[in-house]
């Protein structure tokens, strides 16, 4: 490992991100749109990993450990506020994952989840969110066959059995439909416009961090 202060330093701001998303869904607030103090959380975030990464590149496997390597990415993956630097972390994680200093399935949810802030279709189906009917279901993909054979691919289950996860495991987390899934879809639509993912709102569904 070339970077322990570093590493430490990832680690510690993923176990805050953590901390704060288990007290979240202990309260059963995780339905309820964006929080607040979770935002400004993963803003915060995002601009210290930016910091970290303009000073030693992408944190990767070699650089920083595997454990800080995966920190490094749940940070990623939760700063849904911050478009660009989210883009920035897909071409360098792809990059090192191309050289086999990054895990691969980092990359595919990362993928997902740009394209389902940016209106595109998953090509791994591994984000979810609530529907009108007040189930999870994966955001819109572009073909189940070609779905499951992505996920084969990089080891991942079929998508089928993935949904039953992911239900049982909100249901272990207390997480609940929002109260009035209109409201929540407005709001979270013009939110995704105010940062930047869009310049004209038309998708209905959008993922928010109940997954790591």
């Amino acid at each position: 490992m070339k970077y322990e202060a570093i590493a430490k330093q990832i680690i510690s701001l993923s176990n805050e991100d953590i901390k704060l998303r288990n007290k979240l869904a202990k309260n059963g607030e995780l339905g309820e749109g964006y929080n607040d103090e979770m935002e400004k959380l993963h803003n915060r975030n995002a601009k210290l990993l930016n910091e970290i990464i303009d000073k030693i590149g992408y944190p990767t496997i070699d650089k920083v450990g595997e454990k800080a390597h995966e920190a490094t990415w749940l940070i990623i993956q939760h700063a849904i506020g911050q478009p660009n630097f989210m883009k920035k972390c897909e071409t360098l994680l792809a990059k090192a994952v191309s050289e086999n200093k990054a895990n691969p399935l980092n990359l595919s949810y990362l993928i997902d989840r740009i394209a389902t802030f940016e209106g595109r279709p998953q090509r791994y189906g591994t984000q979810f969110d609530w529907d009108e009917n007040g189930k999870l279901n994966p955001q819109p993909f572009d073909d189940l066959t070609k779905v499951n054979q992505r996920r084969k691919a990089i080891g991942l289950n079929t998508l089928e059995i993935q949904t039953k996860t992911i239900r049982r495991q909100a249901k272990i987390e207390n997480q609940s439909p929002p109260l009035d899934f209109e409201k929540r879809r407005l709001e979270m639509e013009n939110w995704r416009k105010k940062v930047g993912w869009v310049k004209s709102v038309s998708y209905t569904h959008l993922t928010l961090p109940t997954k790591a």
